[in-house]
């Protein structure tokens, strides 16, 4: 083994670091390296309960529900970003869950790694003001008490509130949040309430995988 310094070529006293992963520290481009043999690849996938179903209104009060994105065997998945749908005829409002009353429980948001165990990223959502509030990239429409509800045109009297989250932006992560491949990680919505009434409630997720 030889040791060496890379310097600053314009001789100021400045030399590249390797950090304890074998790393060197950069400066981060707007894009990923153009010259790597193995290219990322879109990632999309809905949440989903262990029967496979994607409709996450459900009644978990007696029996919590889980909806996750699971990671796989063959490639990391980097989760960035998680878009959600809460839709419901009636008066969808702030401070209830679709037109369902405040929750008493609330939907239970979670990062489960396989080496750290259950990470809690939010222990009871109750209500759309607050998953909003969760959804920092949550686009604002309406105003007064139809303030970031959307009416379905064409769709009967359903009306949706779509909270949308940046795990990138919330977390500091530039890729988002991983699940490595060939382990357990998954993130997971949990519905702890009878919220089987909502006309829709899923979520999907996006990303990158390599």
């Amino acid at each position: 083994m030889i040791d060496f310094r890379l310097a600053d070529g314009r001789g100021k006293p400045n030399f590249a670091k390797v950090n304890g992963e074998g790393e060197i520290s950069v400066v981060v481009h707007p894009h990923p390296p153009r010259d790597e043999e193995e290219n990322a690849l879109p990632f999309r996938a809905r949440f989903l309960a262990s029967a496979g179903s994607s409709d996450m209104a459900v009644d978990g009060s007696t029996t919590p529900v889980e909806f996750y994105v699971s990671a796989n065997d063959e490639k990391d998945i980097y989760l960035k970003y998680i878009s959600v749908t809460i839709g419901d005829n009636g008066s969808p409002a702030l401070n209830k869950f679709g037109a369902v009353s405040e929750l008493a429980n609330g939907v239970k948001w979670t990062w489960d790694s396989q080496d750290e165990g259950e990470i809690i990223l939010h222990d009871g959502i109750k209500t759309n003001l607050e998953f909003i509030r969760t959804g920092n990239d949550s686009g604002a429409v309406g105003t007064g008490a139809d303030s970031w509800l959307s009416d379905v045109s064409g769709g009967g009297t359903e009306k949706s509130y779509l909270p949308s989250i940046d795990l990138a932006e919330l977390f500091g992560l530039a890729y988002g949040v991983r699940l490595r491949k060939g382990t357990n990680d998954r993130m997971t919505f949990t519905v702890r309430d009878d919220v089987s009434s909502l006309v829709t409630f899923n979520a999907i997720g996006y990303g990158l995988q390599l």
